[in-house]
């Protein structure tokens, strides 16, 4: 009886530990979705996208396109002493980097690297980065070459002649077009905030196994296609389909045959996929690709789409990329889903100017930066404390900005 007693005093004793041990594990189960995107573990979850949702290949090219080197001791070599003033204050790029979490961060110039280095603790010349919506300007690019192949008839095809499980839904109605310039006019403003947004709901149907499709035919019309911008993954997401539907191929074998093995690149990249089947490439978030390969990508942009004589993307895409006349995507004129610095144009947010620069950008601080005219791009990858910091992205395109007027002369 005493030894009885003895053990369960013991027991109770333990029990407000083991139930808080408990109730622990609860809680890190209920929110690692949140915890694996907070800093610094968020820097892990940016490299190893592949340890934790399924995955298809998209496999480096046969023939690598070197990026040459500038050679030591040559002007732009190395370390670049380019200065930016932001907040009042002269800065350099170590401050950028250690101001805006780099990971990586890689310039041409000319063709040439003329500064590499991987600031993140996970990171190297051989990592693939989680691009998130990086991923939505080389969806872009795809659908310029299946247009050029004639897989796709006209930016002016409706949506459903390629996605036929969407028609009555709200993008019966929209054309590629539409979708091109995130004009679509259904769902609604992307809220991360809100639990049951749409955007929210999507993710969860993403990584938790349901029904992608059904998140996306349950959206409202939000406007008449064509008259306003309101970012959303989920037109790319269907544009993705788009791609799909029309060339009866899954995008990452679209993107290895038609991309990534034409313009030479050195690693493997990798889509992931969502959990629930048929599972499907995120046209519009989850290209995993490496720096290097990202910057080749850059380099056809700011080449007028062409690679080794070849001309992969129409030189006419490339120039819509680049901003057009629409009054609601020009630069300051997006609304409430877009910083008033941008524009936007093509699955690329646009910067305007004489330089007509461009960029794609992914939360948490994915840059690939093209200007043309300077013949420099500039790849960024980051790992911020929020998705998205309005501050942040303001100091890094005056960076950018900066680096590449130093660069130009």
């Amino acid at each position: 009886m005493d030894a009885t007693s003895s053990s369960a005093r013991r027991w109770l004793g333990r029990a407000p530990a083991l139930a808080g041990a408990v109730a622990g594990s609860v809680w890190l189960w209920r929110n690692q979705g949140d915890l694996m995107m907070r800093r610094p573990v968020n820097e892990w979850t940016f490299t190893h996208m592949h340890a934790l949702m399924p995955k298809t290949v998209v496999p480096r090219a046969a023939s690598v396109s070197v990026l040459p080197e500038r050679s030591p001791g040559a002007e732009g070599a190395g370390e670049i002493d380019a200065r930016y003033t932001f907040g009042g204050f002269e800065r350099s790029l170590a401050d950028l980097h250690k101001r805006t979490f780099t990971t990586s961060f890689l310039v041409l110039h000319r063709g040439a690297i003329v500064h590499e280095s991987y600031p993140g603790r996970f990171a190297g010349p051989g990592v693939r980065f989680q691009a998130f919506s990086l991923t939505k300007s080389v969806t872009s690019i795809l659908i310029g070459i299946a247009l050029a192949e004639g897989a796709i008839k006209s930016v002016d095809d409706a949506v459903v002649a390629y996605c036929p499980d969407l028609v009555g839904s709200a993008f019966d109605g929209p054309t590629v077009e539409h979708l091109l310039n995130m004009s679509s006019g259904a769902g609604a403003i992307e809220d991360w905030t809100i639990p049951e947004s749409a955007i929210n709901r999507f993710e969860r149907a993403v990584t938790a196994g349901g029904s992608v499709l059904e998140v996306i035919r349950s959206l409202p019309t939000m406007s008449e296609p064509g008259i306003a911008f309101n970012y959303s993954t989920i037109d790319t997401q269907v544009l993705g389909w788009v791609l799909e539907g029309a060339t009866g191929m899954p995008m990452a074998e679209y993107a290895a045959t038609r991309l990534w093995n034409r313009i030479g690149t050195e690693h493997d990249a990798y889509y992931f996929l969502t959990r629930g089947r048929p599972r499907t490439a995120l046209g519009g978030g989850s290209l995993n690709a490496s720096t290097r390969d990202l910057a080749r990508i850059g380099l056809l942009m700011a080449r007028g789409g062409a690679h080794g004589g070849e001309q992969i993307v129409p030189e006419a895409w490339v120039a819509r990329s680049r901003g057009h006349d629409l009054p609601h995507v020009a630069v300051g004129a997006l609304g409430p889903s877009g910083y008033p610095h941008y524009g936007y144009a093509n699955q690329w947010w646009t910067l305007g100017g004489e330089r007509r620069a461009f960029t794609g950008i992914g939360v948490f601080g994915q840059y690939l930066y093209v200007d043309p005219d300077a013949d420099v791009v500039i790849v960024k990858t980051s790992a911020w404390p929020a998705a998205d910091d309005e501050g942040l992205d303001r100091e890094t395109i005056t960076a950018l900005r900066a680096l590449v007027a130093h660069l130009a002369g």
